[in-house]
């Protein structure tokens, strides 16, 4: 078996975007994969393959990145062939990660975002097998740690949430003044990628690579705002954001002392007017499964689960 990137051009490429399997599991298209790498955000050296002595693709492992990107962002497509015994799709499936993984050389291992479950699919025999070798495969592959996450989205369909009638938003430019804010809003969080981050570099450390994320998003700086209460104490914060496709929900929260008095929905409504306004026709965003406050909110904004992501990263070293 070798593992190895493909060519960048003509045949070699060509037959590992026609492997396709019968698994009701989501795989990229090989119309999409050609438009996004002509972007930059597919690349022929973070798209890998296994094959065997006779030149057969039996499994590919397709990293994205974005334009800029030095590494790979997340690893968005894990297939094996149909012919390749469901007993031995785990173990192919890790080896092709490692040997990714060990070529690409990224700080740490990109995520695997394993994309398009339908909220049922623990009850869907097909589907579960399906993740359950791949599951298996990122946990050897050394992405160990495991979150499963709601996709929604809106459109003015939905009609727009009521405007925010007890919170004011304004702009923030300092940059630690919205850290110290990043760091309270976080305070017992229910976000499982932030609890773990926490626990592993401490609040503050956490609170910046998180704006530094958003800083490196599609979405402009100068869209952030701080909520604060009609006295002025400070409810939370907003930043919208945006993906490559489309305007996003980025981050929100409110400081622990004021939960549960309805001030997230009101965010999350500042947020998605402010993408409507500037005309957007979708609106994306995310939660963690266990999120149950968060979930209502979208619930109430006229948002609807489109899909069910599992994210499995490696674990972040303290």
């Amino acid at each position: 078996m070798r593992f190895r990137p493909v060519a960048p051009f003509g045949a070699d490429l060509d037959r590992v975007l026609a492997l396709t399997s019968v698994e009701p599991v989501w795989s990229l298209p090989a119309d999409r994969y050609r438009a996004e790498a002509a972007a930059g955000q597919y690349r022929s050296e973070w798209t890998w393959i296994a094959e065997d002595d006779g030149g057969r693709v039996l499994a590919r492992a397709l990293w994205w990145g974005q334009r800029d990107s030095t590494f790979p962002l997340a690893l968005d497509c894990l297939l094996t062939a149909d012919e390749v015994p469901a007993a031995e799709r785990a173990a192919l499936a890790a080896a092709l990660l490692d040997a990714g993984h060990a070529a690409i050389q990224a700080p740490h291992p990109p995520l695997y975002n394993l994309m398009g479950l339908p909220r049922s699919w623990r009850t869907d025999p097909a589907v579960a097998a399906g993740v359950a070798w791949r599951r298996e495969a990122a946990h050897r592959a050394g992405l160990t740690s495991e979150v499963e996450r709601l996709q929604y989205e809106w459109t003015p369909a939905a009609g727009l949430p009521a405007a925010p009638s007890r919170l004011v938003f304004t702009p923030e430019p300092d940059d630690e003044t919205f850290l110290a804010a990043m760091v309270r809003v976080a305070e017992s969080t229910l976000d499982a990628q932030t609890q773990e981050s926490h626990a592993a570099h401490g609040p503050v450390t956490a609170a910046r690579e998180a704006l530094a994320f958003y800083r490196d998003r599609p979405g402009e700086r100068d869209w952030w705002r701080l909520a604060h209460t009609a006295d002025g104490a400070l409810a939370g914060l907003a930043i919208p954001s945006a993906t490559p496709y489309h305007r996003n929900i980025g981050y929100l929260g409110v400081v622990p002392e004021l939960r549960g008095r309805g001030h997230v929905s009101e965010i999350l409504s500042y947020l998605t007017r402010f993408h409507a306004a500037a005309g957007a026709d979708r609106v994306t965003a995310t939660t963690d499964l266990g999120n149950h406050p968060m979930a209502a909110a979208f619930d109430r904004c006229g948002y609807h689960t489109t899909e069910v992501r599992l994210i499995f990263s490696a674990p972040p070293s303290a």
